[in-house]
């Protein structure tokens, strides 16, 4: 009993281990399949975060369209994901979908935020005046200024 006691951490490790390895495996196989389902014009992100349009693909090379007219051949491991053409879109080129849930009013200057202060014109209004003057005043008084002392 005591020899199965000290095998059972053992045990749960290299359990705990395969496990791990499976699951790692299988990531690594669905993004192999990603990669093979990649299409001429499908938009993708790199593992740099560059996103760009395939052009052609090779065995182990894809060559991307980063800018119009600018190509760069990249190795197929290089692509983190292949998007969809409206996710695409929406990242490059701004493009926004048009949703009846994402046509909140936006206002594009702050005179809405302002009106209700303006309505409030009896309120009393901050002090904006300087107070270097009343400092001047104070000083003239004892005839010094700041800094100095009465010790020569």
């Amino acid at each position: 009993m005591n020899q199965i006691g000290m095998l059972l951490p053992f045990i749960v490790l290299i359990g705990a281990m395969f496990l791990l390895t499976r699951s790692a495996k299988k990531k690594q196989q669905a993004a192999a399949e990603m990669r093979n389902q990649m299409q001429s014009g499908s938009g993708v992100r790199t593992i740099g975060g560059m996103y760009a349009t395939v052009k052609e693909i090779a065995d182990e090379t894809v060559l991307l369209e980063v800018a119009p007219g600018v190509h760069a051949v990249y190795a197929k491991n290089a692509i983190a994901s292949v998007l969809d053409d409206a996710e695409y879109n929406r990242i490059v080129h701004g493009d926004e979908e048009t949703d009846a849930d994402t046509d909140a009013v936006v206002p594009d200057d702050a005179s809405s935020l302002t009106e209700a202060a303006e309505d409030t014109a009896d309120a009393p209004k901050a002090d904006l005046t300087k107070k270097s003057d009343t400092a001047e005043a104070e000083a003239e008084k004892d005839g010094k200024t700041d800094g100095e002392t009465g010790t020569k």
